[in-house]
């Protein structure tokens, strides 16, 4: 449990102070009945305090809190006071907005449960004080919520491999299968062969060719290309130029050197930002930098609170992902490296790239006990610890060759061996079994990277265990000989006239000469031309030719895009946080508190819920009351209002009615003239003709008139979904009901 899960009681007392005075004094009137003369609001909170207080009424507090009620107070605690909707949020698909309006309110009515307002003084982080009011546990009774607030086991239920996830007992494990990612070391190596042989890329308008992506699907099968090479263009591992995409090595090689769950990691990260890019090929990796960065460094968080060979609903994680993602979001907005907002990402976005780059795994098959409908069960991928890349033994062989020219490649291959060899061969064939090929346009391309025929040969014999073709040698020898022989060559051009030549022999320029063309014209590096120019300059030429070529076809000249990349940082995978910095952010609810009892087990004997309630009841049919003031007061009962015998002795009785039901016409016409006065929420069903019978239409909206058509009265609705205006028969609804709104609201 956090520390800071309590706020002072003063701050509570401030809180109860600024309600609306007919909330108060209603609820004031709840506890103590009617209100002694004189008084004021703050004695009053005063004797609420102390009442709340007692050992009884902390005991009656606790002894009342079920499962739901639990669900509640832990996620209040885990989600640092959401507001209402955050809360709505995070149970979707568990509560709908009716049945969580009314839990929510309960827990309010029984001072569990306590709003605020978010203002400059309330410690709210500005970045989340743009709602109305908050929701907070009430410090008054933190001896009874302690334990509930602890209870985040409650909240993101597990299962072992060994359990049927239904909750019956077997011992025998689970029947289904992981699927893996599309996603991995291989496969990464293979796109880097893809592109780097590739041309045209792109057609004018942006979008890959028609061509590549069928022949991606031919090599990658079951792979969403354009997600993929859009994820690693986001990190920066791939640059568009022109109608090209140019891998950049030296990226791809720092990439390699990363732990291999960071690698996959940033992947998720990437495609993740290549999702949410408006223009996605257009992405610079520079302003995409701490964007990636803040996401990967989530993604950690979120998979080191995970435990392997687990079974996690996908309602688990969702939820994991919104505790982690509301905490980190208020702790990044405290640090100024941040311009962006980490609690925007999208967590159904977020699961789905992490099953893409197999750091989690969807099940496949019959599941022991048939899981309902919302179970769709993910399992942390546990490769990453069991079987990194590189972990084979020094003699075991990571390629072998089915033909002189062709290799497979075992996964245990380490991604910096997979990135070597794939700048020399072409990947021909992933899924199952991965093949590359040697061939004579794969070496032109690694001896156009200065990589000799002899380091090719030699990288090949090490990862086969010396199992190389003689014919393969010959060829790459042969191929090296052939390409030495007629030669390109790109870089800045130094013309100096006969009697300039000796400038070419200072120290400063000399070093920046790659090679002597002819007298006189000398080959610079192609990136060398401000340096030239400084050489140039402390040599004495004070007037230097710079003339720029025109441009090829309207595009710009090669090496721009890539001048940007030289310039950029070079640790664009490392964390930008200190240690001190990189404290977990689930570390307070991930420590031992995802398996093991819950905090919330049910009571039993005179202290159970039923126990109490069944004794005030009892109470209740000896009182001399009306019907409707028995009616109220047992009502009262059954929402656990009721914390001790004095509260049914000396009750002010205001009797309410929240809802009516089939032919009750007047009980639902008096609801919703009580809906529409007050403003609150309602639940409606009713039967639709033009959905047939069955269990009828629901909906949850507010009611905004009452207006009579053909001399039958109807009711006006605005779905709370944002959907179009209802208009409703009163005499087609079966039921009817108010949602009480909160009694910290006007």
């Amino acid at each position: 449990m956090k520390e800071n899960t309590f706020r002072p009681v003063e701050f509570w007392k401030s809180a109860m102070m600024t309600m609306p005075d007919n909330s108060f004094f209603e609820l004031v009137r709840s506890v103590f009945g009617k209100i002694k003369t004189p008084f004021n609001k703050q004695m009053l909170v005063s004797e609420l305090e102390s009442f709340l207080l007692r050992e009884d009424i902390l005991k009656a507090v606790s002894s009342y809190i079920d499962g739901t009620d639990a669900k509640i107070i832990a996620a209040v605690a885990a989600l640092g006071e959401p507001a209402p909707g955050e809360l709505e949020s995070f149970f979707s698909g568990e509560f709908n907005y009716a049945e969580l309006a009314d839990i929510v309110v309960n827990l309010e009515e029984r001072f569990i449960l306590y709003r605020f307002k978010c203002d400059a003084n309330s410690g709210v982080h500005p970045a989340v004080q743009n709602v109305r009011s908050r929701l907070a546990l009430n410090p008054v009774l933190a001896g009874a919520l302690e334990p509930f607030a602890a209870g985040i086991s409650l909240l993101l239920p597990s299962f072992p491999l060994t359990e049927n996830i239904t909750g019956e007992d077997t011992a025998s494990p689970v029947n289904a299968e992981t699927s893996d990612g599309i996603f991995n070391d291989r496969i990464l190596a293979g796109l880097l062969s893809f592109v780097s042989e590739s041309e045209a890329f792109f057609r004018t308008e942006g979008e890959i060719r028609k061509k590549i992506l069928e022949n991606g699907k031919a090599i990658f099968p079951g792979i969403d290309l354009e997600t993929a090479l859009g994820g690693l263009l986001a990190l920066g591992l791939f640059y568009v130029e022109g109608d090209r995409l140019i891998p950049d090595y030296k990226r791809f090689k720092d990439f390699a050197a990363l732990d291999p769950r960071q690698r996959m990691e940033y992947c998720a990260a990437g495609i993740i930002c290549y999702w949410e890019a408006q223009s996605p090929f257009g992405i610079l990796p520079q302003l995409v930098r701490n964007r990636i960065q803040s996401i990967a460094y989530i993604i950690g968080r979120f998979l080191d609170s995970l435990e392997t060979e687990r079974l996690y609903p996908e309602k688990t994680l969702k939820r994991l992902a919104g505790i982690l993602l509301h905490e980190w979001s208020v702790a990044a907005g405290k640090r100024s490296i941040y311009s962006d907002k980490p609690e925007k990402i999208d967590k159904d976005r977020m699961l789905e790239a992490l099953e893409k780059t197999g750091l989690i795994k969807p099940l496949q098959g019959a599941f022991s006990g048939s899981p309902g409908p919302d179970t769709k069960q993910l399992k942390r991928l546990g490769v990453f610890s069991a079987n990194p890349g590189g972990s084979a033994q020094a003699d075991s062989p990571l390629i072998a060759a089915d033909s002189d020219f062709s290799f497979m490649v075992y996964p245990e291959i380490s991604c910096s061996d997979a990135i070597e060899m794939a700048q020399a061969l072409s990947i021909r064939q992933t899924g199952l079994t991965v093949r590359f090929e040697m061939t004579k346009d794969s070496a032109i391309r690694a001896f156009d990277r200065n990589i000799s025929a002899g380091s090719i040969i030699a990288l090949l014999r090490r990862l086969s265990g010396d199992r190389v073709s003689e014919a393969l040698v010959w060829s790459v020898t042969e191929w090296e000989k052939r390409y030495g022989e007629v030669s390109l060559r790109r870089g800045v051009i130094l013309s100096l006239s006969e009697d300039r030549r000796y400038i070419a022999q200072t120290k400063a320029l000399a070093g920046l000469i790659i090679d002597t063309i002819a007298p006189g014209i000398y080959l610079l590096h192609e990136n060398a031309q401000n340096e030239a120019v400084d050489a140039l300059a402390a040599a004495g030429v004070d007037i230097v030719s710079q003339k720029q070529p025109p441009a090829a076809n309207g595009r710009p000249a090669r090496g721009g895009y890539a001048n940007i990349l030289d310039r950029y940082a070079s640790n664009f995978f490392s964390s930008p946080f200190s240690a001190s910095q990189g404290d977990r952010a689930l570390q307070n609810i991930s420590a031992g508190e995802t398996s093991g009892k819950p905090a919330a087990e049910k009571n039993t004997g005179e202290n159970s819920p039923a126990a109490l309630i069944q004794r005030f009841c009892a109470m209740l049919e000896k009182m001399p009351i009306s019907k409707s003031e028995r009616d109220e007061l047992a009502a009262r009962i059954q929402r656990r209002l009721i914390l001790c015998e004095n509260q049914l002795k000396d009750a002010d009785i205001r009797y309410e009615k929240l809802e009516a039901r089939l032919l009750d016409y007047t009980g639902k016409l008096n609801v919703a003239k009580q809906a529409i006065s007050m403003q609150s929420p309602v639940e409606l069903v009713w039967q639709d003709p033009a959905q047939g019978g069955g269990q009828g239409t629901r909906v949850f909206g507010t009611l905004k008139a009452l207006p009579k058509k053909e001399s039958e009265q109807c009711l006006l609705i605005v779905p709370s979904d944002g959907g179009n205006t209802i208009s409703v028969p009163l005499g087609r609804v079966t039921l009817l009901r108010r949602i009480k709104k909160s009694i910290f609201e006007t």
